[in-house]
């Protein structure tokens, strides 16, 4: 009987294996026609029994502002353009952190947060941060940096079931994607920790102050020219 578990069990880590790799390739060129965060929510509001409207367009990397791409890595993980999906020394200064009690501090790269979003449910536990590294690797071997970007852009919330920047944008500030401003791309930006909470067109002077700090950032990091090098930043992972 074990052998016989053993040999199922294995068989069904090598179809778990082969299938999302095969999903990560057909994601690295077929925009994904929803998130796993998305049902989620979906399947909370019939819980609740308070109907939610899923707001999402997908919009490709050339239609969404630069400002809002820069604004993202600036506030959310600027180590984005060199590490392989997970930032260690962001990982070591949480754990310390979090030794000492109080608030729990994350360190999620642009990367996991994407593979979480895309593939996995909310939570904290041992799976599903298992998976989520599984998934984190196979996007950045399979997907450029640009890529990986772009499909964190479309698919992170902004607010109760607004997904994407286009959806963000047009909620928010009533402007396409493409159209935002360094200003409201900073606010949006601001708001990614919380973003149920706290809004980028309502902010409160804490995001104010965050957002103000997130311009300071994007100037620092070289404003629109830092996306041109974005997919040759990496270093091969021994070479780190």
């Amino acid at each position: 009987m074990l052998r016989l578990f053993l040999r199922r069990f294995t068989k069904a880590l090598l179809w778990f294996a082969g299938g999302s790799v095969l999903l990560v390739l057909v994601f690295r060129f077929v925009p994904p026609p929803g998130t796993a965060l998305m049902i989620e929510r979906k399947i909370e509001s019939w819980v609740d029994g308070e109907p939610i409207d899923l707001q999402r367009t997908w919009k490709p990397w050339d239609e969404i502002s630069d400002d809002l791409k820069v604004a993202v890595i600036a506030g959310e993980d600027q180590k984005f353009p060199e590490h392989w999906g997970f930032d260690l020394r962001a990982i070591k200064a949480a754990l310390a952190h979090n030794e000492l009690g109080g608030s729990i501090r994350g360190a999620s790269t642009l990367s996991q947060q994407v593979s979480k979003n895309l593939f996995l449910w909310s939570g904290r536990s041992y799976l599903r941060k298992g998976l989520e590294a599984w998934f984190t690797a196979l996007i950045e071997v399979f997907w450029p940096k640009q890529r990986i970007l772009e499909v964190y852009l479309n698919s992170v919330e902004w607010d109760d079931g607004v997904f994407g920047a286009e959806a963000a944008a047009r909620h928010h500030f009533g402007v396409a994607a493409k159209s935002l401003s360094r200003q409201q791309a900073s606010y949006l930006a601001a708001v990614l920790p919380n973003p149920r909470v706290w809004s980028a067109s309502h902010p409160t002077a804490y995001v104010s102050r965050r957002a103000g700090w997130i311009r300071q950032q994007m100037s620092q990091l070289g404003g629109d020219s830092y996306l041109l090098t974005l997919n040759d930043s990496r270093r091969a992972p021994w070479a780190q």
